[in-house]
């Protein structure tokens, strides 16, 4: 599968697609080469619907894993191979509409406090406070904060879009002091060991595994027993601003949302406004006969 594997990653560099993107895709073609036996031009439209069957049946995947695996699979078929996916009758699984998990303020800092080394803090600090998502907590450099405007420029999210986010004061304090401890001319969060000799920057970022695996420690240690992942500080960010009385159309703007349908669930996990809400319709109606 080589030649065709590099035929399917220059299409998807072509397009423009992420890095991140591309490993997807191309895992997602691997698998299915791997669990059928055979190179993707001779599976056939049976064992590639047994394939997926096989998915949702057997393995147990999750939605999202299905629907990732049928987009690269369907990229394969349409931009590469040149074959029309129509006649595949394969659609995406039913979308599930769950809420997802908040903390409160005050489990946040309950989180955040127990992270053990300082620069998993400070990064996951930064994730909540500015609303980010994990690759962009990651990727940010020195260049991407703005201190006389107190933004961040956030760059490549989401859909390759930029855009800046508000930069607290207490954020800003907290990366330079934090910048002071590696002095890395283009990371905010360097590797460790991410040095080449002769060189003085690092050649990457922190791995997503070990702030992932940091976080979970941490969850572990505060003693909450929430499902939280690291995406949950930005969940957590969006929902607090909204109970603050942030517009809707800010944390829009600042979450890099393209359609206020997607921020707009975050309505329905404001406790505060609801309790000021209930106490708005009980006076309205208190003297009702």
């Amino acid at each position: 599968m080589g030649e065709l594997r590099q035929r399917m990653l220059e299409e998807m560099q072509l397009r423009g697609m992420s890095v991140r993107t591309q490993e997807t895709y191309l895992h997602a073609v691997t698998q299915l080469v791997r669990r059928v036996g055979k190179a993707p031009d001779q599976i056939t439209v049976e064992e590639l619907r047994s394939y997926f069957l096989y998915l949702t049946n057997e393995k147990k995947a999750a939605r999202a894993s299905v629907t990732i695996a049928l987009c690269g699979i369907k990229f394969l078929y349409e931009q590469v191979l040149h074959q029309a996916w129509q006649r595949f009758g394969l659609v995406r699984p039913q979308k599930e509409h769950k809420l997802p998990v908040v903390l409160s303020v005050e489990e946040v800092r309950r989180a955040l406090a127990v992270v053990e080394r300082a620069p998993y803090r400070v990064y996951l600090s930064t994730l909540y406070a500015c609303g980010l998502r994990l690759q962009e907590g990651l990727h940010l450099q020195v260049r991407d904060i703005d201190s006389s405007r107190m933004q961040v420029h956030v760059r490549g999210g989401k859909g390759s879009k930029d855009r800046y986010v508000p930069l607290p004061e207490r954020t800003l304090a907290m990366l330079r002091q934090h910048w002071l401890t590696h002095r890395d001319p283009v990371w905010l969060f360097p590797a460790r060991g991410g040095y080449i000799l002769g060189e003085s920057a690092a050649r990457q970022p922190l791995c997503d595994s070990t702030v992932q695996r940091a976080w979970q420690a941490a969850m572990k240690a505060s003693g909450l027993h929430k499902h939280a992942t690291v995406h949950t500080l930005r969940h957590s960010w969006a929902t607090h601003l909204l109970e603050e009385g942030v517009s809707l159309r800010l944390i829009q703007i600042w979450l890099g949302h393209s359609s206020l349908k997607t921020t707009a669930i975050y309505t329905h996990l404001t406790t505060k406004t609801e309790i000021a809400a209930t106490t708005v319709i009980n006076h309205l109606m208190a003297d009702l006969p």
